[in-house]
């Protein structure tokens, strides 16, 4: 394929991917915040207040506990995926079949089932449960399998983050632009306005035409992506319930970051899930619901953006207290705001502005928490690790979904309902629920955050450093990899001539800034004053130590030799900013393969060293020779250092 093609290509799926994400997550807006306000408002309207009222608290039950229910089948669901193979891939047929599958079931959601919900109720009860399930069930496997495939779609991290940016935004807009539209199109297709709710005929119109574009999106991931097929993606593990909730009782700091998160997403969830509510029977003007929903959109896509900026020049701890206190304060401008439109958009938007910011913020420490694992456990849980925020996020969506259906019947706004017909008593007890409950959790969870949560930007880089310093002792006299799923290559009698794997200036070891390096523990070697940003590989060999901040790498040669190539000096706290890496763990890759490019202003601007560091970890096995002095200018194809095994008979 000519480079004009294969850019095409690229451009397309990053688009068709971007487009997928959008409608992934405007069908997840309209059935995790909006589906209960058709549930409470319209599904149940006899005109016998106390029939509806035990018909939406029914159906309200039955979605908690399938809702939390399905928490537990999530990881069999990720199993499930993994074991797929077929001509489409691994991920694509759970794409398109779980987007088609689910859309088409969440649309009849939004219908009485052919009356049956007056007809016969309890009829109506099994059949809105089954279709439920099936539904979520669904589109759990287009969740997992759609946010699985970017690291399918390249082996590139640099096209991966690009693909990642792109659906962010695409997720983005998808999940704030429907609260922008939702009620003028409710309105417009509805017969009877009914005080600004709209009526049946609206709301399964709306819903119809979200499904559908969730699903022609879906479609247009499988026709235009495509999967890498590689058996480095291959998981030989099946994950499971259990081994999700051991990681988080032995990682204190992961247990930590979840408690503080889940007490978060759950006040933010129940929050944003009553703002409609607040439009629509306090203030009394639905449409007014759609300049918040505009706002949210063009703030959303503007943090996606804008954390990076924020995050390398203040400190997570920080920008994380200083994020949560503006929400507190939004959401009591909120509280307090009355009828005052002008006051409503305000605290409302401080309420939602640090909301990303925040989950960036915990993402980013629950990322850091794999190597806190694996430094304190003696192994490494990534998938294991980074499948709990998902997790939370659901429990948190189906808490608040329990919770707006009790506080819906408690108010009085429940089938037929208008901001006419709700009393001041139903106003209290409607803010007791929307407002004083979610900043209650928010600030259990910014305690258990401040008390707990000890995992920053500084402990983390340590942590990494020392993960560095141990890295490679394993495979001196016999040892193995303890992360590997294959076997280390053990020590083979021979030489092996390590060439520079980075063009510039030869440094002698003991003479980098960096004591570890300088005094031969991290093992023998060779730094280089970089000339140029892209990193060979000197020999051929298999990566058997990645790193999530991109800053190193470490091979084991086919003949035994260990060797950790470390980019810069305290790069760790660039958080992989300015670094390019074109492997995975497990890879095999031959001699000369670029293993990774660096942008050396970015290292130069954050005001730290870029020399290059290469040592051989399982010094102990070898004797040394150097092939260059120091001083000496070298490229890729230079030989600087001699390895040879040392005598069997006098180890």
């Amino acid at each position: 394929m000519d480079s004009s093609k294969k850019e095409q290509h690229v451009v397309r799926s990053r688009l068709a991917y971007s487009l997928g994400a959008f409608g992934h997550d405007a069908f997840f807006a309209l059935l995790s915040t909006y589906f209960m306000m058709y549930v409470t408002g319209h599904l149940f309207d006899s005109g016998d207040k106390h029939f509806d009222n035990k018909m939406v608290g029914y159906v309200t039950l039955i979605i908690l506990v399938l809702r939390i229910g399905e928490l537990i089948i999530d990881p069999m669901i990720g199993n499930a995926i993994d074991r797929t193979n077929t001509k489409w891939g691994k991920f694509k047929p759970w794409v398109v079949g779980g987007g088609i599958i689910s859309a088409v079931l969440l649309a009849a959601l939004f219908t009485p089932l052919g009356g049956l919900n007056m007809s016969n109720p309890m009829l109506y009860l099994v059949l809105f449960a089954i279709i439920y399930i099936i539904m979520d069930v669904f589109y759990s496997f287009n969740d997992v399998g759609f946010w699985s495939m970017v690291p399918a779609m390249s082996f590139d991290s640099h096209e991966r983050d690009k693909i990642a940016t792109f659906a962010r935004v695409g997720s983005t807009i998808g999940g704030q632009i429907i609260g922008f539209v939702i009620m003028p199109m409710v309105l417009f297709f509805s017969v009877n306005q009914n005080g600004g709710t709209g009526d049946d005929r609206g709301w399964f119109t709306f819903a119809a035409i979200v499904a559908a574009i969730s699903a022609i999106t879906a479609i247009g991931v499988g026709m235009f992506t495509h999967e890498q097929k590689s058996l480095l993606r291959e998981n030989k593990e099946q994950t499971k319930f259990k081994d999700i909730l051991k990681i988080l009782v032995k990682n204190d700091q992961l247990l930590a970051i979840a408690m503080s998160y889940l007490f978060f997403t759950t006040g933010q969830t129940l929050l944003n899930s009553f703002e409609l509510y607040y439009f629509t029977y306090i203030l009394g003007d639905s449409k007014a619901f759609s300049i918040l929903g505009g706002l949210n959109t063009v703030v959303g896509v503007i943090s996606v953006f804008a954390f990076p900026l924020f995050s390398g020049k203040v400190g997570r701890h920080k920008l994380f207290y200083g994020a949560a206190s503006i929400e507190v304060v939004g959401a009591l401008i909120f509280a307090f705001a009355g009828k005052s439109l002008a006051l409503v958009l305000l605290g409302a938007e401080l309420f939602f502005i640090p909301q990303p910011i925040i989950f960036l913020v915990v993402l980013m420490t629950i990322t850091d928490s794999v190597e806190y694992g694996q430094l304190k456990l003696g192994h490494r849980d990534e998938s294991l690790t980074l499948s709990v925020r998902p997790l939370l996020d659901k429990f948190g969506g189906a808490v608040a979904n329990g919770v707006v259906g009790a506080a819906t019947v408690a108010a009085g706004m429940t089938g037929g309902a208008t901001a006419a017909s709700i009393t001041a008593h139903g106003v209290s007890i409607f803010k007791i629920y929307m407002f004083l409950i979610p900043i209650a959790l928010i600030v259990v969870g910014i305690i258990i955050f401040a008390l707990k949560v000890k995992l920053d930007e500084s402990s983390h880089a340590k942590i990494v450093a020392e993960l560095e310093q141990t890295w490679g002792k394993q495979f001196n006299k016999g040892g193995q990899d303890a992360d590997a799923e294959e076997p280390a290559t053990q020590p083979q009698p021979g030489v092996t001539e390590i060439p520079a794997p980075v063009a510039g200036t030869l440094v002698d070891l003991k003479n980098v800034k960096d004591p570890a390096f300088a005094n031969g523990s991290m093992g023998q070697g060779f730094a280089i004053k970089p000339s140029d940003g892209k990193v060979f590989a000197p020999f051929s060999g298999t990566v058997r130590a990645t790193f999530s901040t991109k800053h190193a790498v470490g091979l084991v040669s086919d003949s035994g030799v260990a060797l950790l190539i470390h980019i810069g000096i305290d790069t760790v706290k660039l958080h992989g900013t300015g670094f390019v890496t074109y492997f995975d763990k497990g890879q095999h890759v031959e001699k000369g393969d670029e293993l990774m490019e660096f942008w050396d202003p970015t290292i130069k601007k954050a005001g730290l060293d870029d020399t290059v560091i290469v040592t051989v970890t399982n010094s102990e096995e070898f004797d040394f020779d150097m092939l260059k002095q120091a001083g000496a200018e070298v490229t890729s194809m230079d030989n600087i250092l001699k390895v040879t095994k040392k005598d069997q008979a006098n180890e």
